[in-house]
């Protein structure tokens, strides 16, 4: 046998506890009213979701938030050199800071969210940018556990 035919099934744990998965919807409608309310450009909203899920490395929010940034009028060079978006001209400053604290974020185990992490962001971004995007980088990584945890199919269809 096959590691992947003795392998348990994964629970969908949003399945297995709806309430909870609820709960971490409205949160996200929560988060997205801020984000609006902040300033934020729906595109930026797009990519900080994207660059979030590429460093956890969760193909099903990935092709979901890259396909909704192209729906929304993204540039896919901005999407095909997002994980190099210090050294490609594409990024205005507010989304450079923005992404620079939405790592950080996503990196907390590997130095927490740094003073100087920070404090770049906080020199661009209003305090409820700041917010926001923190908000939206804790959104992300929720579902992105949840997607991984649960092995969400992806699949060329």
């Amino acid at each position: 046998m096959t590691e992947s035919e003795t392998e348990k099934q994964r629970v969908n744990i949003g399945k297995q506890h709806p309430t909870n998965y609820k709960a971490l919807l409205a949160l996200s409608s929560a988060v997205e009213e801020a984000a609006t309310a902040a300033g934020l450009d729906p595109l930026l909203v797009e990519l900080l979701k994207i660059r979030t899920s590429q460093i956890n490395g969760c193909a099903f929010c990935l092709r979901m938030h890259t396909r909704d940034a192209l729906k929304k009028g993204e540039n896919p060079d901005r999407i095909a050199v997002l994980p190099a978006w210090e050294e490609a001209g594409y990024f205005s400053e507010t989304d450079r800071a923005a992404l620079r604290l939405t790592e950080a974020i996503a990196r907390v185990s590997e130095g927490h969210v740094s003073d100087a992490d920070y404090n770049a962001a906080a020199a661009v971004l209003s305090a409820d940018q700041v917010s926001a995007v923190a908000w939206l980088s804790t959104l992300m990584n929720a579902f992105n556990r949840v997607a991984i945890t649960s092995r969400y199919p992806v699949s060329g269809n």
